[in-house]
Formats: C-alpha cells, sequence, structure tokens
C-alpha cells in the first residue's frame, strides 16, 4: 500500500512526499511591475517540506491579469524577482512549478493598462464580479479574441513557461479549471464560436491542447502539468456532457507525456474516478471536500489508489508545515476563512480558497 509520505517521481526530480500545496491565489505582487516580494519568498520557504508547491495564479501576459497585485512573468523584472523566490523554496530541500494563468473575461479595464479590455472566446460578460482597487465591480463584456489573438495568447503562455524556467522553477501548471480563458473555451456559455475554436467538442478543446503542446515543446513535457475542474461553476460558467468532454480532452492531452493532471475535483466522485482511470500518468487530487477544507481523512486516497498524490490549499495556509502535522496526526490550526481571498481555489463553496 503506498502512502502519502513516500517518494514520488515527476519532472526529473524525486518529490519527498506525495502532498501538494495546492495554487491559491495571494494578489501580494506589491512590488513594481506586479513583481513578487521578498514575503513571497518566506511564504513558499516556510512550506518547502510539500512534496510539490504549485504557486498561486501567475499571469502569462498583461491582459491576463483578472485581480489587483497579482505577478506576472512576462517582464524581465518579474524572472528576476521570481528567482529569489525559487531559489528559497530550493534551499529548504522543496520543489515548486509555476502555475500560469489567463483569467480571459473575469478582470476588469481599471486592472490594465489604459484601452485593453478583458478577452475571452465569445464577447459575452460574466454575471459576477471582480475586486478592483476601488471595490467590486461587475465584469465588463469581453473583447472576442481573433484566430490570430488567440495563437498569440499561445504563443505567450509558452514564453511565460520559459521565463519561469529561466526564474528557477522547476515547472509549470497550465491553469485550465474555475472559470478562467481555458475553461472558457471549454464552457457552452462563454465560447458560442463557430469556428476552429469552438462548436464541436474538439473545438472546444483545441485550445487547452494547444496551449499545453506550445508549452511542452518550449520547456519540455515532463516539466508541464495541467489542472481541470470539470462542471464547476465558478465565474459564471456552464458545461455539459462532463465524462464526455473532458474524456476528449485526456485522450487529446495523454499523448504529450505531460508531467500530471491535478484535478479540482467536484461533487461527483465517479467521474473522478473515469477521468483518474483513463489518466495514463501521475494523477493529483484536490478533493470535494464541501464545506470544509481537505483535511487528514483525505489520506486515504492514496492508500486506495484514487491519486497519486493530494493537495491542499486552506490548510497549507495555516499550516505550514503540514506533511510533519498530518504524519503525526496533527495537532491542526484551524484555517480562518476570514482571512481568505476568494480568487481561484474553490468554486463550489464560499471561500474558494479552501482546498
Amino acid at each position: 500500500m503506498t502512502t502519502s509520505f513516500e517518494p514520488l517521481d515527476l519532472a526529473d526530480v524525486t518529490l519527498s512526499n506525495r502532498i501538494v500545496m495546492s495554487p491559491m491565489t495571494r494578489s501580494r505582487a506589491y512590488g513594481p511591475g506586479q513583481a513578487p516580494t521578498e514575503a513571497t519568498a518566506v511564504y513558499y520557504a516556510q512550506r518547502a517540506s510539500a512534496g510539490l508547491i504549485v504557486s498561486e495564479g501567475i499571469q502569462p501576459s498583461v491582459v491576463g491579469q483578472g485581480y489587483p497585485d497579482t505577478p506576472g512573468l512576462h517582464s524581465s523584472g518579474q524572472v528576476e524577482a521570481w528567482r529569489r523566490v525559487t531559489d528559497a523554496v530550493h534551499e529548504q530541500g522543496g520543489v515548486i512549478f509555476a502555475q500560469l494563468m489567463h483569467t480571459g473575461r473575469i478582470g476588469h479595464p481599471s486592472l490594465l493598462p489604459d484601452g485593453l479590455l478583458p478577452v475571452a472566446p465569445s464577447a459575452v460578460p460574466a454575471k459576477t464580479q471582480v475586486f478592483t482597487q476601488e471595490g467590486p465591480q461587475d465584469c465588463v463584456t469581453p473583447k472576442e479574441l481573433t484566430s490570430a489573438e488567440i495563437e498569440q495568447t499561445i504563443a505567450d503562455f509558452a514564453t511565460a513557461a520559459r521565463n519561469a524556467v529561466a526564474a528557477g522553477f522547476d515547472g509549470v501548471e497550465i491553469h485550465g479549471a474555475n472559470g478562467y480563458l481555458i475553461q472558457q473555451f471549454l464552457s457552452d456559455n462563454v465560447n458560442l464560436r463557430d469556428d476552429e475554436w469552438g462548436g464541436t467538442t474538439q473545438g472546444r478543446i483545441r485550445f487547452g491542447v494547444e496551449v499545453a503542446k506550445a508549452v511542452a515543446d518550449a520547456i519540455g513535457a515532463h516539466r508541464v502539468g495541467f489542472r481541470v475542474s470539470p462542471g464547476n461553476p465558478y465565474n459564471d460558467i456552464t458545461e455539459s456532457d462532463l465524462s464526455g468532454r473532458y474524456g476528449e480532452l485526456l485522450t487529446a492531452l495523454s499523448p504529450l507525456g505531460l508531467a500530471y493532471l491535478h484535478l479540482l475535483e467536484g461533487p461527483d466522485r465517479e467521474l473522478t474516478l473515469r477521468l483518474r482511470k483513463q489518466w495514463q500518468g501521475t494523477f493529483i487530487l484536490n478533493p470535494f471536500t464541501h464545506p470544509d477544507p481537505t483535511g487528514p481523512e483525505a489520506l486515504s486516497l492514496v492508500e486506495d489508489g484514487t491519486t497519486d498524490a493530494l493537495s491542499y490549499g486552506a490548510l497549507f495556509l495555516a499550516n505550514p508545515d503540514l506533511p510533519r502535522r498530518l504524519r503525526q496526526g496533527g495537532p491542526f490550526n484551524t484555517p480562518d476563512p476570514a482571512t481568505f481571498y476568494g480568487g481561484d481555489e474553490r468554486g463550489y463553496t464560499d471561500y474558494p480558497a479552501l482546498g
């Protein structure tokens, strides 16, 4: 029987355990040009005992930003600032991937340089609000991406992945979940296109697959993870035929030889098991535990083979040395939802940062 505290080979490195720190939006890139600060390095270094850290969402381009003070990986200054973070994690023996997150239509013009609008597969505004420096604002009608702009966005992901490696990250995770750009292409209600980027299942999955191919070509598939959240309604997303659509997505991704698939689970465990069976590589699960954060009872999911590794969000915020506490059976500091930034971790709860 495999346990969560055994090593796992991933991305040409050996993870010390199978406890993964989930990506959690922080909005604390107070440095110049949306760059992480010294406090960011301290934050991640404190949690370096995770088998794998997946960073907060990092925008691959200027227009990919959807929240205040979130960091990027599209400038030399950002690369330099992230290098201090990755060095701090590596000095503590940790492994860290950068999550590349393009928020698509989830954003606001006030967060972008003059003249830019959030973008999406189709010009359909999200029926939700986003945080801005002036407080919550309604999402605006996004600009529909042209085919040329879609190709440029794919190239932006690849460039950001190269920048991540230059910054010392061990790999990247492509964010295809939580109602952001890749899931917008997968959706029924945001992707109204009838060209090669929409209409059919193959059209809807194409953008995510092409991003994965471009990033794998840029830095090596063994350094690339992909995150999904089938059926997650967060950020005003509607999806149908989850088994068929995500089955086709995994069929297209599997030949690439990616490092892992990271599943943010909904209430349908049977769907999780079907996708787990289909995926031939490493499988990381952020299990559905609504309304509570993922707790120590979830460790059994590694032991029974439901997943290869287990990701935790909120419990890692409250317990930086979480793997040690899980091994010892506690004690655990209780996460305080009032302190969480409701950015992107879980759309099934009132506090999306819950893991």
